[in-house]
Protein backbone atom coordinates (compact mmCIF):
# COMPACT_ATOMS: atom_id res chain seq x y z
CA UNK A 1 0.00 0.00 0.00
CA UNK A 2 1.35 3.57 -0.64
CA UNK A 3 1.80 5.67 2.61
CA UNK A 4 3.14 9.20 2.30
CA UNK A 5 3.06 11.76 5.09
CA UNK A 6 -0.31 14.00 4.04
CA UNK A 7 0.83 16.26 7.37
CA UNK A 8 3.86 17.62 6.14
CA UNK A 9 2.80 19.69 3.23
CA UNK A 10 3.34 22.88 3.73
CA UNK A 11 0.28 24.80 2.38
CA UNK A 12 0.02 23.16 -0.38
CA UNK A 13 -3.27 21.61 -1.34
CA UNK A 14 -4.01 17.78 0.14
CA UNK A 15 -4.75 16.61 -3.53
CA UNK A 16 -1.70 18.10 -5.13
CA UNK A 17 0.22 16.73 -2.61
CA UNK A 18 -0.85 13.28 -3.08
CA UNK A 19 -0.54 13.76 -6.90
CA UNK A 20 3.03 15.16 -6.21
CA UNK A 21 4.27 11.89 -3.97
CA UNK A 22 2.58 9.57 -6.57
CA UNK A 23 4.24 11.64 -9.54
CA UNK A 24 7.69 11.07 -7.98
CA UNK A 25 7.19 7.33 -6.90
CA UNK A 26 6.02 6.65 -10.26
CA UNK A 27 9.13 8.82 -11.84
CA UNK A 28 11.52 7.32 -9.94
CA UNK A 29 10.23 4.01 -10.31
CA UNK A 30 9.06 3.09 -6.78
CA UNK A 31 5.89 2.41 -8.41
CA UNK A 32 6.95 0.16 -11.43
CA UNK A 33 5.39 -0.12 -14.67
CA UNK A 34 2.11 -0.71 -15.43
CA UNK A 35 1.70 -1.64 -11.57
CA UNK A 36 -1.62 -1.34 -10.14
CA UNK A 37 -2.32 1.39 -8.09
CA UNK A 38 -4.93 0.72 -4.81
CA UNK A 39 -8.43 1.65 -5.56
CA UNK A 40 -9.60 5.05 -4.11
CA UNK A 41 -11.13 3.83 -1.58
CA UNK A 42 -9.08 1.78 -0.26
CA UNK A 43 -6.15 4.48 -0.63
CA UNK A 44 -8.12 7.14 1.43
CA UNK A 45 -8.55 4.59 4.01
CA UNK A 46 -5.43 4.10 4.65
CA UNK A 47 -4.32 7.59 4.08
CA UNK A 48 -7.00 8.87 6.31
CA UNK A 49 -8.03 11.33 3.69
CA UNK A 50 -11.33 11.77 1.87
CA UNK A 51 -12.18 9.71 -1.02
CA UNK A 52 -12.63 12.83 -3.45
CA UNK A 53 -8.81 13.72 -2.63
CA UNK A 54 -8.16 10.76 -3.72
CA UNK A 55 -9.85 10.74 -7.15
CA UNK A 56 -8.73 14.80 -7.60
CA UNK A 57 -5.21 13.27 -7.26
CA UNK A 58 -5.62 10.22 -9.79
CA UNK A 59 -7.38 12.59 -12.54
CA UNK A 60 -4.67 15.16 -12.49
CA UNK A 61 -2.28 11.98 -13.00
CA UNK A 62 -4.60 10.83 -15.62
CA UNK A 63 -4.68 13.87 -17.60
CA UNK A 64 -0.42 14.17 -17.24
CA UNK A 65 -0.12 10.63 -18.81
CA UNK A 66 1.36 8.97 -15.74
CA UNK A 67 -0.76 6.37 -15.24
CA UNK A 68 -3.97 5.13 -16.96
CA UNK A 69 -7.18 3.47 -16.39
CA UNK A 70 -8.12 -0.28 -17.40
CA UNK A 71 -12.33 -0.60 -17.26
CA UNK A 72 -13.52 -2.47 -14.20
CA UNK A 73 -10.23 -2.63 -13.39
CA UNK A 74 -8.91 0.46 -11.90
CA UNK A 75 -5.79 2.78 -12.13
CA UNK A 76 -2.18 1.36 -13.49
CA UNK A 77 1.03 3.39 -13.71
CA UNK A 78 2.23 4.22 -17.46
CA UNK A 79 5.78 3.01 -18.13
CA UNK A 80 7.44 6.75 -17.78
CA UNK A 81 10.88 5.52 -17.25
CA UNK A 82 11.59 3.70 -20.00
CA UNK A 83 10.07 6.48 -22.82
CA UNK A 84 11.57 9.37 -20.33
CA UNK A 85 15.38 7.90 -19.23
CA UNK A 86 16.02 11.30 -17.97
CA UNK A 87 13.69 11.65 -16.01
CA UNK A 88 15.31 8.75 -13.32
CA UNK A 89 18.07 11.03 -13.19
CA UNK A 90 16.28 14.47 -12.63
CA UNK A 91 12.74 13.95 -10.68
CA UNK A 92 10.90 16.63 -11.55
CA UNK A 93 8.62 18.42 -8.34
CA UNK A 94 5.33 19.58 -9.37
CA UNK A 95 5.13 23.26 -10.43
CA UNK A 96 2.55 23.75 -7.59
CA UNK A 97 4.81 22.90 -5.08
CA UNK A 98 7.58 25.08 -6.61
CA UNK A 99 5.29 27.52 -6.47
CA UNK A 100 3.96 27.85 -3.32
CA UNK A 101 7.06 27.32 -1.72
CA UNK A 102 8.69 30.64 -3.13
CA UNK A 103 7.73 32.22 -0.42
CA UNK A 104 7.00 31.58 3.37
CA UNK A 105 4.16 33.40 3.50
CA UNK A 106 2.59 35.52 0.75
CA UNK A 107 0.73 38.90 1.70
CA UNK A 108 -0.25 39.42 -2.10
CA UNK A 109 -1.84 35.97 -2.51
CA UNK A 110 -6.00 36.88 -3.41
CA UNK A 111 -6.46 33.31 -5.06
CA UNK A 112 -10.00 31.69 -3.09
CA UNK A 113 -10.08 28.92 -0.73
CA UNK A 114 -10.90 26.39 -2.14
CA UNK A 115 -11.30 24.17 1.00
CA UNK A 116 -14.90 25.52 1.07
CA UNK A 117 -15.65 24.76 -2.49
CA UNK A 118 -18.59 21.93 -2.58
CA UNK A 119 -17.01 20.15 -4.75
CA UNK A 120 -19.58 17.18 -4.49
CA UNK A 121 -22.44 19.18 -5.11
CA UNK A 122 -20.92 20.73 -7.86
CA UNK A 123 -19.92 17.32 -9.66
CA UNK A 124 -23.90 16.69 -9.21
CA UNK A 125 -24.78 19.42 -10.91
CA UNK A 126 -22.17 18.71 -13.82
CA UNK A 127 -24.07 15.20 -13.64
CA UNK A 128 -27.53 16.66 -13.73
CA UNK A 129 -26.73 19.02 -16.83
CA UNK A 130 -25.15 16.31 -18.93
CA UNK A 131 -28.21 14.21 -18.37
CA UNK A 132 -30.87 16.71 -18.18
CA UNK A 133 -29.25 18.94 -21.35
CA UNK A 134 -27.37 16.00 -22.98
CA UNK A 135 -26.73 17.10 -26.34
CA UNK A 136 -27.75 21.12 -25.96
CA UNK A 137 -24.27 21.91 -24.61
CA UNK A 138 -22.77 20.84 -27.45
CA UNK A 139 -24.34 22.95 -29.28
CA UNK A 140 -23.27 26.53 -31.00
CA UNK A 141 -24.53 29.18 -28.16
CA UNK A 142 -26.08 32.65 -28.41
CA UNK A 143 -23.47 35.25 -29.20
CA UNK A 144 -24.71 36.54 -25.62
CA UNK A 145 -24.87 33.49 -23.68
CA UNK A 146 -26.83 30.53 -23.07
CA UNK A 147 -30.43 32.41 -21.75
CA UNK A 148 -31.26 29.65 -18.85
CA UNK A 149 -27.70 31.20 -17.56
CA UNK A 150 -28.69 34.81 -18.43
CA UNK A 151 -31.81 34.49 -16.88
CA UNK A 152 -30.18 33.24 -13.25
CA UNK A 153 -28.08 35.83 -13.33
CA UNK A 154 -30.88 38.55 -13.84
CA UNK A 155 -32.75 37.09 -10.90
CA UNK A 156 -29.31 37.16 -9.10
CA UNK A 157 -28.76 40.49 -9.53
CA UNK A 158 -32.63 41.36 -8.67
CA UNK A 159 -31.92 39.56 -5.49
CA UNK A 160 -29.23 40.66 -3.94
CA UNK A 161 -28.34 44.03 -5.65
CA UNK A 162 -31.42 45.57 -6.44
CA UNK A 163 -31.09 45.75 -10.13
CA UNK A 164 -33.81 44.99 -12.50
CA UNK A 165 -31.76 43.43 -15.28
CA UNK A 166 -33.86 41.66 -18.61
CA UNK A 167 -31.49 38.74 -19.67
CA UNK A 168 -31.53 40.55 -23.09
CA UNK A 169 -29.31 42.49 -21.42
CA UNK A 170 -26.70 40.65 -19.95
CA UNK A 171 -23.27 39.84 -22.12
CA UNK A 172 -21.43 36.45 -21.12
CA UNK A 173 -17.31 36.48 -21.44
CA UNK A 174 -14.59 34.59 -20.53
CA UNK A 175 -13.19 36.84 -18.22
CA UNK A 176 -13.42 40.84 -17.36
CA UNK A 177 -10.52 41.65 -19.61
CA UNK A 178 -11.96 40.23 -22.38
CA UNK A 179 -15.48 42.23 -21.69
CA UNK A 180 -12.85 45.77 -21.54
CA UNK A 181 -11.81 44.99 -25.24
CA UNK A 182 -15.47 44.66 -26.20
CA UNK A 183 -16.43 47.77 -24.99
CA UNK A 184 -13.79 49.00 -26.66
CA UNK A 185 -14.83 48.37 -29.77
CA UNK A 186 -18.38 48.91 -28.75
CA UNK A 187 -17.72 52.73 -27.42
CA UNK A 188 -15.50 53.24 -30.13
CA UNK A 189 -11.59 54.02 -29.72
CA UNK A 190 -12.20 57.68 -29.95
CA UNK A 191 -13.12 57.67 -26.40
CA UNK A 192 -10.92 58.87 -23.42
CA UNK A 193 -10.98 56.57 -20.70
CA UNK A 194 -10.68 57.52 -16.79
CA UNK A 195 -9.34 55.21 -14.45
CA UNK A 196 -8.36 55.53 -10.73
CA UNK A 197 -4.91 56.25 -9.55
CA UNK A 198 -3.74 54.19 -7.20
CA UNK A 199 -5.60 51.41 -9.18
CA UNK A 200 -5.37 48.25 -10.66
CA UNK A 201 -2.79 48.47 -13.39
CA UNK A 202 -3.83 45.59 -15.73
CA UNK A 203 -7.23 47.98 -16.62
CA UNK A 204 -5.26 50.55 -18.09
CA UNK A 205 -3.00 48.33 -19.50
CA UNK A 206 -5.93 46.73 -21.35
CA UNK A 207 -7.22 49.51 -22.94
CA UNK A 208 -4.37 50.84 -24.20
CA UNK A 209 -3.67 47.77 -25.41
CA UNK A 210 -6.69 48.61 -27.37
CA UNK A 211 -5.42 51.82 -28.51
CA UNK A 212 -7.46 53.87 -26.61
CA UNK A 213 -6.45 56.88 -24.11
CA UNK A 214 -5.83 57.16 -20.63
CA UNK A 215 -6.21 59.33 -17.95
CA UNK A 216 -5.61 58.42 -14.81
CA UNK A 217 -7.57 60.51 -12.20
CA UNK A 218 -6.96 60.47 -8.11
CA UNK A 219 -8.96 59.51 -5.76
CA UNK A 220 -9.83 61.58 -2.49
CA UNK A 221 -11.75 60.17 0.40
CA UNK A 222 -14.80 59.29 -1.11
CA UNK A 223 -13.19 57.58 -4.21
CA UNK A 224 -12.96 59.20 -7.94
CA UNK A 225 -12.46 62.61 -7.43
CA UNK A 226 -15.51 64.56 -8.93
CA UNK A 227 -13.79 67.70 -9.13
CA UNK A 228 -10.79 66.17 -11.58
CA UNK A 229 -13.15 63.75 -13.05
CA UNK A 230 -14.60 66.92 -14.67
CA UNK A 231 -11.33 68.51 -15.50
CA UNK A 232 -10.26 65.66 -17.34
CA UNK A 233 -12.17 65.54 -20.87
CA UNK A 234 -12.56 62.15 -20.33
CA UNK A 235 -15.89 59.98 -21.70
CA UNK A 236 -15.59 57.49 -20.06
CA UNK A 237 -15.07 56.57 -16.29
CA UNK A 238 -14.13 53.11 -15.32
CA UNK A 239 -14.40 52.67 -11.34
CA UNK A 240 -15.08 50.33 -8.73
CA UNK A 241 -17.46 52.22 -6.43
CA UNK A 242 -18.08 49.01 -4.20
CA UNK A 243 -15.00 48.25 -3.12
CA UNK A 244 -11.96 50.01 -4.60
CA UNK A 245 -8.40 48.44 -5.41
CA UNK A 246 -6.06 49.21 -3.75
CA UNK A 247 -7.29 51.69 -0.83
CA UNK A 248 -10.54 49.48 0.15
CA UNK A 249 -12.73 53.10 -0.37
CA UNK A 250 -16.36 52.16 -0.79
CA UNK A 251 -17.88 55.03 -2.56
CA UNK A 252 -20.40 56.88 -0.51
CA UNK A 253 -23.98 57.50 -2.03
CA UNK A 254 -23.56 61.50 -2.74
CA UNK A 255 -20.03 60.76 -5.23
CA UNK A 256 -21.73 57.90 -6.53
CA UNK A 257 -24.72 60.98 -7.50
CA UNK A 258 -21.91 63.07 -8.67
CA UNK A 259 -20.50 60.88 -11.17
CA UNK A 260 -23.97 59.78 -12.78
CA UNK A 261 -24.91 63.74 -13.37
CA UNK A 262 -21.54 63.90 -14.62
CA UNK A 263 -22.43 61.40 -17.20
CA UNK A 264 -25.61 63.18 -17.48
CA UNK A 265 -24.12 66.21 -18.45
CA UNK A 266 -22.45 65.51 -22.01
CA UNK A 267 -23.53 62.80 -24.90
CA UNK A 268 -21.93 59.46 -25.11
CA UNK A 269 -20.05 59.77 -21.76
CA UNK A 270 -20.80 56.56 -19.60
CA UNK A 271 -19.65 54.85 -16.47
CA UNK A 272 -17.94 50.95 -16.47
CA UNK A 273 -19.30 49.75 -12.69
CA UNK A 274 -16.69 47.16 -11.90
CA UNK A 275 -18.18 45.51 -9.03
CA UNK A 276 -15.26 42.66 -8.62
CA UNK A 277 -16.15 41.39 -4.90
CA UNK A 278 -19.21 43.34 -3.79
CA UNK A 279 -20.25 39.59 -2.40
CA UNK A 280 -17.94 39.84 0.38
CA UNK A 281 -19.35 43.11 2.83
CA UNK A 282 -19.17 42.10 6.48
CA UNK A 283 -21.08 45.04 8.10
CA UNK A 284 -24.35 46.69 7.14
CA UNK A 285 -26.19 46.59 3.93
CA UNK A 286 -24.48 46.80 0.45
CA UNK A 287 -24.88 50.47 -1.14
CA UNK A 288 -26.98 50.45 -3.92
CA UNK A 289 -24.88 49.71 -7.60
CA UNK A 290 -24.51 53.20 -9.73
CA UNK A 291 -26.48 50.94 -12.32
CA UNK A 292 -29.49 50.38 -10.19
CA UNK A 293 -29.75 54.01 -9.62
CA UNK A 294 -29.20 55.27 -12.97
CA UNK A 295 -32.19 56.29 -14.97
CA UNK A 296 -30.75 57.65 -18.13
CA UNK A 297 -28.76 54.71 -19.54
CA UNK A 298 -25.21 55.65 -18.60
CA UNK A 299 -24.09 52.57 -16.59
CA UNK A 300 -22.30 49.72 -17.63
CA UNK A 301 -22.55 46.97 -15.11
CA UNK A 302 -19.72 44.10 -14.85
CA UNK A 303 -19.11 41.47 -12.17
CA UNK A 304 -17.09 38.33 -12.24
CA UNK A 305 -17.37 34.49 -10.60
CA UNK A 306 -13.83 34.46 -10.10
CA UNK A 307 -13.90 35.22 -6.43
CA UNK A 308 -17.03 33.56 -5.80
CA UNK A 309 -16.54 30.27 -7.63
CA UNK A 310 -13.17 29.65 -8.97
CA UNK A 311 -10.64 32.42 -11.28
CA UNK A 312 -10.17 29.29 -13.21
CA UNK A 313 -13.82 29.15 -14.86
CA UNK A 314 -12.94 32.39 -16.56
CA UNK A 315 -16.51 33.52 -16.54
CA UNK A 316 -17.50 37.10 -16.35
CA UNK A 317 -20.42 39.45 -17.45
CA UNK A 318 -21.59 42.83 -18.21
CA UNK A 319 -25.15 44.53 -17.97
CA UNK A 320 -24.96 47.03 -20.67
CA UNK A 321 -27.66 50.02 -21.44
CA UNK A 322 -30.62 49.75 -23.30
CA UNK A 323 -29.51 51.58 -26.23
CA UNK A 324 -25.77 50.01 -26.29
CA UNK A 325 -27.48 46.56 -25.83
CA UNK A 326 -29.23 47.10 -29.19
CA UNK A 327 -26.10 48.91 -30.39
CA UNK A 328 -23.81 45.81 -29.37
CA UNK A 329 -26.35 43.18 -30.86
CA UNK A 330 -26.32 45.07 -34.31
CA UNK A 331 -22.48 45.46 -34.17
CA UNK A 332 -20.73 42.91 -32.47
CA UNK A 333 -23.94 40.26 -32.77
CA UNK A 334 -21.34 38.08 -35.06
CA UNK A 335 -18.68 37.23 -32.18
CA UNK A 336 -19.42 34.14 -30.97
CA UNK A 337 -19.50 33.53 -26.98
CA UNK A 338 -16.66 32.53 -25.26
CA UNK A 339 -17.66 30.48 -22.52
CA UNK A 340 -18.15 26.35 -22.68
CA UNK A 341 -21.73 25.90 -22.88
CA UNK A 342 -21.57 23.28 -20.01
CA UNK A 343 -20.27 25.57 -17.54
CA UNK A 344 -22.96 28.15 -18.23
CA UNK A 345 -25.64 25.33 -18.14
CA UNK A 346 -23.83 24.18 -14.41
CA UNK A 347 -23.54 27.90 -12.97
CA UNK A 348 -27.55 28.50 -14.18
CA UNK A 349 -28.33 25.03 -12.05
CA UNK A 350 -25.98 26.24 -9.69
CA UNK A 351 -27.94 29.59 -8.98
CA UNK A 352 -31.48 28.74 -9.37
CA UNK A 353 -30.93 25.82 -6.82
CA UNK A 354 -30.06 28.22 -4.52
CA UNK A 355 -26.55 26.01 -3.53
CA UNK A 356 -24.44 29.73 -4.97
CA UNK A 357 -26.36 31.79 -2.57
CA UNK A 358 -25.21 28.66 0.55
CA UNK A 359 -21.98 28.57 -0.67
CA UNK A 360 -21.50 32.90 -0.99
CA UNK A 361 -22.79 32.98 2.67
CA UNK A 362 -20.39 30.19 3.76
CA UNK A 363 -17.57 31.81 2.29
CA UNK A 364 -18.45 34.89 3.80
CA UNK A 365 -18.65 33.75 7.15
CA UNK A 366 -15.22 31.66 6.84
CA UNK A 367 -13.56 34.85 5.27
CA UNK A 368 -14.75 37.23 8.04
CA UNK A 369 -13.08 34.69 10.53
CA UNK A 370 -10.38 34.70 8.87
CA UNK A 371 -9.98 38.38 9.04
CA UNK A 372 -10.29 38.37 12.12
CA UNK A 373 -8.24 36.88 13.14
CA UNK A 374 -5.43 38.22 11.18
CA UNK A 375 -6.30 41.49 12.48
CA UNK A 376 -6.43 40.63 15.88
CA UNK A 377 -2.61 38.85 15.66
CA UNK A 378 -1.32 42.22 14.24
CA UNK A 379 -2.86 44.06 16.78
CA UNK A 380 -1.40 41.64 19.56
CA UNK A 381 2.08 41.90 18.01
CA UNK A 382 4.63 44.69 18.03
CA UNK A 383 3.08 46.20 15.27
CA UNK A 384 0.00 46.70 16.70
CA UNK A 385 1.63 49.65 18.90
CA UNK A 386 2.89 51.51 15.53
CA UNK A 387 0.49 50.51 13.06
CA UNK A 388 -4.00 51.06 11.98
CA UNK A 389 -5.96 48.59 10.12
CA UNK A 390 -8.07 50.96 7.41
CA UNK A 391 -10.92 49.86 5.19
CA UNK A 392 -11.24 46.40 6.48
CA UNK A 393 -15.03 45.71 6.39
CA UNK A 394 -15.25 45.24 2.62
CA UNK A 395 -13.96 42.74 0.05
CA UNK A 396 -10.89 40.12 0.25
CA UNK A 397 -8.00 42.94 1.34
CA UNK A 398 -7.36 46.11 4.21
CA UNK A 399 -4.85 48.19 4.79
CA UNK A 400 -2.04 48.22 7.05
CA UNK A 401 -0.68 51.96 7.63
CA UNK A 402 2.74 51.88 9.45
CA UNK A 403 4.48 54.45 11.16
CA UNK A 404 8.23 53.81 9.99
CA UNK A 405 10.94 55.48 8.38
CA UNK A 406 11.51 53.27 5.60
CA UNK A 407 10.76 53.66 2.08
CA UNK A 408 8.57 51.34 0.55
CA UNK A 409 10.76 50.02 -1.41
CA UNK A 410 12.95 48.78 1.26
CA UNK A 411 9.87 47.52 3.17
CA UNK A 412 8.92 44.69 0.23
CA UNK A 413 12.71 44.36 -0.46
CA UNK A 414 13.65 43.16 2.82
CA UNK A 415 10.20 41.28 3.43
CA UNK A 416 10.96 39.14 0.06
CA UNK A 417 14.97 38.36 1.57
CA UNK A 418 13.24 37.09 4.95
CA UNK A 419 10.34 34.89 2.55
CA UNK A 420 7.77 37.20 3.05
CA UNK A 421 5.38 38.67 -0.67
CA UNK A 422 3.88 41.90 -0.11
CA UNK A 423 2.70 44.90 -1.86
CA UNK A 424 2.56 48.44 -1.02
CA UNK A 425 0.06 51.21 -1.91
CA UNK A 426 2.33 53.04 -3.44
CA UNK A 427 2.81 50.48 -5.91
CA UNK A 428 -0.07 51.29 -7.63
CA UNK A 429 -0.33 54.76 -8.14
CA UNK A 430 0.30 56.31 -11.31
CA UNK A 431 1.71 59.66 -9.95
CA UNK A 432 3.71 59.38 -7.32
CA UNK A 433 1.89 60.72 -3.89
CA UNK A 434 3.49 61.03 -0.36
CA UNK A 435 0.49 60.61 1.67
CA UNK A 436 0.16 56.61 0.33
CA UNK A 437 3.73 55.60 1.63
CA UNK A 438 3.88 53.28 4.14
CA UNK A 439 0.32 51.30 3.51
CA UNK A 440 0.89 48.05 2.96
CA UNK A 441 -2.06 45.47 1.16
CA UNK A 442 -2.93 42.77 2.97
CA UNK A 443 -4.75 40.12 0.25
CA UNK A 444 -5.80 37.64 2.85
CA UNK A 445 -7.96 35.03 0.91
CA UNK A 446 -4.84 32.90 0.22
CA UNK A 447 -3.03 33.23 3.25
CA UNK A 448 -1.66 30.15 4.52
CA UNK A 449 -2.85 30.69 8.65
CA UNK A 450 -0.51 27.98 9.86
CA UNK A 451 2.84 30.58 9.01
CA UNK A 452 0.73 33.66 10.13
CA UNK A 453 2.04 34.05 13.44
CA UNK A 454 5.68 33.75 12.21
CA UNK A 455 4.84 36.18 9.23
CA UNK A 456 3.50 38.50 11.43
CA UNK A 457 6.63 38.74 13.60
CA UNK A 458 8.62 38.90 10.68
CA UNK A 459 6.71 41.83 9.22
CA UNK A 460 7.05 43.41 12.61
CA UNK A 461 11.19 42.61 12.68
CA UNK A 462 11.73 44.85 9.32
CA UNK A 463 9.77 47.30 9.72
Amino acid sequence: MLTYDMENRKGIPLYIHLYGCIKEDIEKGVIKPNEKLPSKRSLAEHLKISVLTVQNAYSQLVSEGYIYTKPKSGYFAHDIINIYPVMKRMPVKSQAAKTREEFFIDFRDNSISSEEFPFSVWSGVIRRVLGEYGGETLKKLPNQGVTAFREAISSLLRRFRGMEVSPERIIIGAGTEYLYGLLVKLLGKDKIYAVEDPGYGKISAIYKSEGVECRFIPLDGYGLSFEKLRESGSDIAHISPSHHFPTGIVMPVFRRWEILNWAYSAEGRYIIEDDYDSEFRFTGKPIPTLESIDTRGRVIYINTFSKTISPSLRISYMVLPEGLSEKYRKILGFYSCTVSGIEQYALAEFIKGGYFERHINRMRKAYKTKRDIIIQKIKASPLGSRAAILEENSGLHFILKLKTILPDGEIIKKARERGINISCLSQYCNTPDESKRSMLIINYSGIDMSRLDKGVEILSEIT
